[in-house]
């Protein structure tokens, strides 16, 4: 019995191996060579249709015909570098020239005018003009003001012929001191005429008064906010300020003690914040907050100063939101503490170098602390202290003013959020003495910035480059020249002009940078202007949006393979010279990744603080073919309806002479080569180029003609296309708009195909590298609207040297590829299959099979599923390219952005404040009654009465601080995220994965003369628990706190400023502020004092 048992067992485990060799066995096999024949014939095929309907081999049968008579050239980049920047350093040499005729304009007219207290004088007031009242009169300071739309101002309604006048809703409009300084700044309008006469090229020119009116031409109309307010103050530009004063340390120290709460200290946060807003990026700050105890806002910060730029402004903004009062103040320790910083910082040689400052913001002083500036400061007072005295409560005004008056400071009062602005903006006129004094008129250029205050910004946003978005401003300060004021140094205002940074890089032409090449701007902190790799806004939902740091973004994070940071330290020290890069770049937004060696040369702008520089690819970035043709043989076919030339591009200057505005480039080169307009200004190097690619180019046209006249153009051909690196392009559509799938394609809003001012055309780059003669295919998915674009590169040679001429392609719809494909991809049922091993007859359509097209990086070109087509193929499919991964078919690239918006961790969170009780609102509103009564009688006047300014500036005061703080869903961040590269060696593959309790088949072969690989996987074993997608998604590069905190106060090598103006003899430091006697009833302060105190108990 037990023999017989032992047998049967021994019996089963056979049938059980067995069965399981039967299970492994049933799994697919998919015979590779089957489908190496199904890649070699549909390479063929692919091959043939795109050569043929692109007709490649003809343009470059053309072109070695013309081989003999084409000199090939290698660009020269250190003689451009020097070409290019002579024409800017000359361009903004005009600029600055301008500028100076308007300060001089308006120092003479202050300094011939006698202030007139009763002045009668009526101006264009920008917000008023064309305004009718019922009866159909026109509004006091408004009249008839002629606008017209102008090209050159981005189509705005303007007038070139009268400048106009903006005056904030908190200024008075007809006070006699702005209508004195309005009236001596008439003589501007002639300047401002003048200055455009003779460089057509400038925009807009404006003077802003230190009264606070804004003369800006041409004139426009101003449009006020959603509230009827103009917010818009011109002495808190950018431009402004730094024209205003010279570099600056500034130390912000803020009581926080418990007399502060409340809304001293909602007027304390705004006062910091506006102060903040006060200072660009060659300034240093920090902020500390004292009670009885010294605390730095920023505990990372503690005992050094930061550069004020963007990031770390609002870094102290949000960390200032969060003080809470609590304690005694101690402001000794404080002192200080400050005045140890500031000494320490300009004996290391760090921060501005220049002048140094305290800004102390308390409700009153009541220590002893005239040692702390018989130690620090005295005698040679060299940091300034401003104070701030906040609240409606004078009794330590004296102690604060003295700090100021025996600091070479300044004291302001502070009682209610509306006086914040224009009590702050009183430290820059103390600040700008020695230099008025002194009479030196420094001219400053501006950081980047995006200007939303004029009409029409925003429609820009979506028109033109992001990376040319930006501008710059070149301003010089007005002084009084009386020399019954000259101690008192008077800055009059700042004359200026914008100066946009898309006409700064037109001067560096793309055709001479190559299809990979470009030009970058950038200033003396090392933070760009221009480079086509900045990207200033983000997408919020639909909204474009510029990024919180668009305008301080390093060199250092575009060119990140930078890693010694030996190019931005060179260009920061205004150095003139090359070096050489192994790079990692990337095109089609980011999802392809390049290798490329780029060269870089750079050299200074005199007389400004910025740098230019160039990068040129090594090998066809760096070789260009010149050809020469007859005029009259080139404007044949330069006119042909199938040509056109880069729009953005400048062939001809057209923005100098107004008549010559209305002409397209191509219109403008046209009648220049025809003699019809002899006075363009034209790039004759491009122009003949341009004429010679049309002539080689022409026998395109009628070979597209010819294929669609004479033979039967197959369906889903759609659209072939040719470019050249003179931008010109030849486009013949083979379908109809209605038949067509890619209807955008080439058009003017298809802006990633065309020759644009900072970029190629995709196809263009693509091409460049691949090999010149096989086409390079990927897929496009236009919000859902999905096709498949074919380019590759042609060449011409001569003394053994080879360019690339220019790339010709062709777009085709999903269904043509779809049709072709399928067609061969399957094997028909007579096949013999007796020496094949697999599956037999196999084919793609069958459900067991799942086959795909997929690019050189990975992309899913074609698939049974339509919405897989454009997808990356780990996402479609984990776990095979995880495989072919792993064999080396395709390699991982690692790519960082240091422009990346994140989501923030924190947008949900709620903002609301705990809700009042009834009782406590109803005490709230009787102090607020009293309150207000009070300032009301304290600060009464007809004036105030009279004008409705008075009230609007403290609503629009309270409003515009008041709300409700937003949380921004998305803050920059740094991120990582991956690219794939094909490996060519690797020419097919084909493996088993297991998956639980299947094992599933791939083959993977690559499709000749091509950038694509077919795809064929077992379709019935789901592999996605064992293996998750690969995305390409970025993930957010986190840090810790002592990296984030060395990253946030580590100073990179800047270059100063050439000018400091901290100090001059003749100053009159007794000018300090507080000269206004105040005078007020004895029994209404009590009454409301104690009333006060009442209920501030109950409260």
């Amino acid at each position: 019995m037990n023999i017989r048992m032992l047998e049967f067992m021994k019996l089963f485990r056979i049938l059980g191996f067995f069965c399981l060799w039967i299970t492994v066995q049933a799994q697919m096999k998919i015979p590779p060579e089957t489908v190496q024949q199904w890649a070699s014939v549909f390479s063929v095929e692919l091959r043939d249709f795109t050569t043929k309907y692109s007709g490649s081999l003809l343009l470059q049968k053309k072109l070695r015909d013309v081989e003999p008579i084409i000199k090939i050239v290698e660009v020269d980049g250190d003689s451009l570098v020097k070409e290019y920047s002579d024409e800017i350093e000359q361009m903004l040499g005009s600029k600055m020239k301008s500028v100076k005729r308007l300060a001089e304009s308006a120092e003479d007219g202050d300094l011939y005018h006698e202030f007139n207290a009763t002045l009668q004088f009526d101006y264009y007031n920008s917000m008023l003009i064309n305004t009718v009242d019922e009866d159909g009169n026109f509004v006091d300071l408004g009249g008839e003001f002629p606008l017209e739309g102008n090209e050159h101002f981005n189509n705005m309604l303007v007038n070139t012929q009268q400048s106009n006048i903006q005056v904030p809703t908190n200024v008075y409009n007809k006070d006699p001191y702005i209508l004195n300084a309005i009236y001596n700044s008439e003589a501007l309008n002639d300047v401002f005429i003048s200055n455009f006469q003779k460089d057509p090229t400038l925009t807009w020119q404006y003077f802003g008064s230190s009264t606070g009116f804004f003369r800006i031409y041409p004139g426009i109309k101003w449009t006020p906010d959603s509230n009827g307010v103009a917010a818009f103050d011109c002495r808190n530009r950018n431009w402004y300020i730094q024209a205003a004063t010279s570099p600056k340390d500034i130390i912000i120290m803020v009581d926080i003690s418990g007399s502060m709460k409340g809304l001293k200290m909602t007027i304390a946060k705004h006062t910091i914040n506006t102060i903040l807003d006060t200072l660009g990026e060659n300034d240093f700050v920090n902020v500390i907050a004292y009670t009885d105890y010294v605390r730095y806002v920023e505990p990372c910060f503690r005992g050094t100063l930061v550069q004020a730029d963007l990031d770390n402004r609002e870094h102290f903004k949000v960390l200032v939101e969060d003080l809470h009062v609590k304690g005694e103040a101690k402001i000794k320790n404080a002192l200080k503490e400050s005045f140890k910083i500031l000494n320490e910082v300009r004996a290391n040689g760090q921060g501005s170098m220049c002048n140094q400052a305290i800004m102390l913001i308390t409700d009153g002083a009541m220590e002893d602390f005239e040692s702390v500036f018989e130690e620090f400061n005295w005698p040679e007072r060299r940091v300034r202290v401003f104070t701030y005295l906040i609240g409606r409560e004078m009794t330590f005004a004296q102690n604060t003013k003295w700090i100021a008056c025996n600091n070479k400071g300044y004291y302001t009062h502070i009682s209610t959020l509306a006086d914040v602005q224009e009590n702050v903006m009183e430290y820059l006129h103390v600040l700008s003495r020695p230099m008025v004094i002194n009479h030196d008129h420094d001219i400053i250029w501006t950081e980047a910035y995006m200007d939303t205050v004029l009409p029409n910004t925003k429609e820009l946003f979506t028109t033109k480059a992001q990376s040319l978005l930006l501008m710059t401003s070149v301003a010089m300060p007005v002084f009084s020249k009386k020399k019954e004021t000259l101690s008192h140094g008077i800055l009059l205002g700042v004359v200026g002009s914008d100066v946009p940074l898309m006409e700064v890089m037109k001067l560096a032409p793309r055709y001479m940078l190559g299809a990979h090449g470009y030009a970058f701007l950038i200033n003396n902190n090392g933070y760009i202007l221009a480079h086509p790799d900045l990207r200033p806004l983000y997408k919020d939902g639909k909204k474009l949006k510029p990024k919180p740091n668009y305008n301080s973004v390093d060199l250092s994070e575009v060119e990140w393979e930078d890693t010694e940071e030996m190019l931005r330290t060179a260009m920061v020290k205004g150095e003139t010279g090359s070096l050489s890069l192994n790079i990692r770049a990337s095109v089609d937004k980011g999802k392809r990744p390049l290798y490329l060696i780029n060269e870089y040369f750079y050299t200074n702008i005199d007389d400004t603080p910025f740098s230019f520089g160039m990068a040129l690819t090594k090998g066809h970035g760096k070789l260009m073919f010149m050809g020469n043709v007859s005029v009259e043989e080139g404007l044949h076919d330069l006119t042909s309806p199938d040509l056109s030339i880069a729009s953005e591009w400048t062939y001809c200057e057209t923005d100098i002479d107004p008549a010559h505005r209305k002409y397209t480039q191509l219109q403008a080169a046209v009648r220049y080569l025809l003699g019809k307009e002899p006075d363009l200004e034209c790039d004759e190097v491009l122009l003949q180029q341009t004429l010679f690619d049309a002539v080689v180019t022409a026998p395109l046209e009628a070979y597209w003609n010819a294929l669609m006249l004479n033979d039967r153009v197959e369906p889903g051909v759609e659209t072939a296309f040719l470019g050249t690196r003179a931008g010109l392009m030849r486009v013949v559509r083979y379908a109809g708009v209605e038949a067509r799938v890619a209807k955008k394609f080439l058009t003017p809003v298809d802006k990633d195909n065309l020759f644009t001012i900072d970029h190629f055309p995709l196809w263009y780059r693509l091409a460049a590298e691949n090999t010149p003669g096989q086409f390079y295919y990927y897929p496009i998915n236009d919000k859902g609207v999905k096709y498949v674009i074919a380019s590759t590169a042609v060449t011409v040679t001569s003394e053994g040297k080879t360019a690339m001429a220019g790339a010709i392609g062709v777009q085709m719809s999903l269904d043509l590829l779809e049709k072709r494909f399928w067609a061969i991809a399957k094997q028909p049922s007579d096949t013999d299959c007796s020496n094949v091993e697999g599956v037999c007859p196999l084919s793609c359509e069958s459900v067991d099979l799942n086959c795909f097209l997929v690019d050189n990086n990975g992309f899913t070109l074609l698939s049974k599923d339509r919405s897989e087509v454009g997808r990356f193929f780990g996402d479609v499919d984990g776990s095979v390219m995880a495989a072919l991964i792993k064999m080396g078919m395709f390699n991982k690239v690692s790519l960082f952005d240091y422009q990346a918006m994140c989501k923030n961790s924190h947008h949900h969170a709620s903002n609301a404040r705990p809700l009042l009780s009834p009782f406590y609102g109803i005490v709230a509103l009787i102090r607020w009654f009293f309150s207000n009564a009070l300032m009301f009688l304290l600060d009464f006047n007809l004036c105030g009465l009279w004008h409705s300014d008075y009230f609007v500036d403290a609503k629009a005061g309270y409003h515009t601080t008041h709300k409700q703080k937003k949380v921004e869903p998305f803050l920059p961040c740094d991120t990582e995220y991956p690219g794939f590269m094909y490996d060519p060696s690797v020419r097919e593959a084909n493996s088993l994965i297991k998956c639980g309790r299947c094992q599933k088949m791939f083959v993977v072969q690559q499709i000749p003369d091509s950038n694509l690989v077919l795809v064929v996987t077992q379709a019935d074993c789901d592999c996605s628990r064992q293996y998750g997608a690969i995305l390409l998604e970025p993930k957010e590069i986190k840090y810790n706190a002592t990296v984030k905190c060395n990253r946030m106060k580590s100073q990179k090598v800047r270059r100063r400023p050439q000018s400091c103006h901290s100090y001059h003899p003749k100053e009159n430091a007794k000018d300090c502020g507080g000269a206004s006697t105040i005078s007020l009833s004895f029994y209404l302060f009590s009454s409301s004092l104690l009333i006060s105190l009442i209920l501030h108990r109950w409260t």
